[in-house]
C-alpha cells in the first residue's frame, strides 16, 4: 500500500475474508497499524526490543485468529486488545523471570531505560517512565493512551471493556500518582 493509497478498513477487513485476498490485506493491516501498536507496547514494555518481540507475537496472534475476527468491534480495536494483552503475558513472563511478585508493580521494566541504546529521553523523561512504571497496570494503560495517544474515552472502553466513568478516574488517579512521585524524587 502506498503512502498515497488510503487506508479503508471495511474495504480491508472484507479482504481478509477473502482467501485470495487474505494476505495482501494482512500486509496493509501491519503496514497502517505497525506504528501505533509499536508505541503502545513500548510504553508498556518500556524496552524497543522487547517491543518489536510482543509486536511481532501481536501480529502473529492476529494473523493466526482473523478467522475469529467478525467485525462486531473495529479492527483497530481488536488489535490494540491483542497488543495489551500480548504485552501483559510478555511483563509477568518478565516478573518471573525476575523473581518479582505479580503482585509487585512494573517498575522493574525502567532499570533497562537508560540502558537501552534506542532511549533518546532525558533524566526528566527517565523519570516520567520511573512514574509511570510505578503505577498500577490499569492505570498505566489509560494514562498511556490518553496522554500519548490521546485516545478517546470512548475508544479506551471498548478496547479494555471499561466504562468511561471508571476511566476517567482511572486517568485522575494516575495524574495524582505521578505528580506525587515528582514531589517526592526532587
Amino acid at each position: 500500500m502506498s503512502s498515497r493509497e488510503k487506508y479503508d478498513e471495511q474495504q480491508v477487513v472484507e479482504q481478509l475474508h477473502d482467501p485470495a485476498t487474505c494476505r495482501t490485506a494482512f500486509s496493509k493491516v501491519i503496514e497502517h497499524y505497525s506504528s501505533s501498536l509499536y508505541w503502545q507496547i513500548r510504553r508498556m514494555v518500556i524496552d524497543h526490543d522487547d517491543a518489536n518481540d510482543v509486536l511481532q507475537n501481536t501480529f502473529l496472534k492476529a494473523w493466526t485468529s482473523i478467522d475469529n475476527f467478525r467485525g462486531d468491534a473495529r479492527l483497530s480495536t481488536w488489535l490494540y486488545k491483542i497488543a495489551i494483552n500480548e504485552s501483559i503475558t510478555f511483563i509477568n513472563k518478565k516478573k518471573v523471570m525476575a523473581q518479582v511478585s505479580l503482585d509487585d508493580d512494573d517498575s522493574f521494566l525502567v532499570n533497562s531505560l537508560e540502558s537501552d541504546r534506542w532511549f533518546d529521553g532525558d533524566q526528566a523523561q527517565a523519570k516520567l517512565q520511573r512514574a509511570i512504571a510505578a503505577l498500577p497496570q490499569k492505570q498505566r494503560l489509560v494514562f498511556n493512551m490518553r496522554y500519548y495517544d490521546e485516545m478517546k474515552y470512548e475508544d479506551m472502553s471498548e478496547i479494555l471493556g471499561t466504562s468511561v466513568g471508571a476511566l476517567k478516574a482511572s486517568y485522575h488517579h494516575a495524574i495524582k500518582k505521578i505528580e506525587t512521585f515528582f514531589n517526592e524524587h526532587d
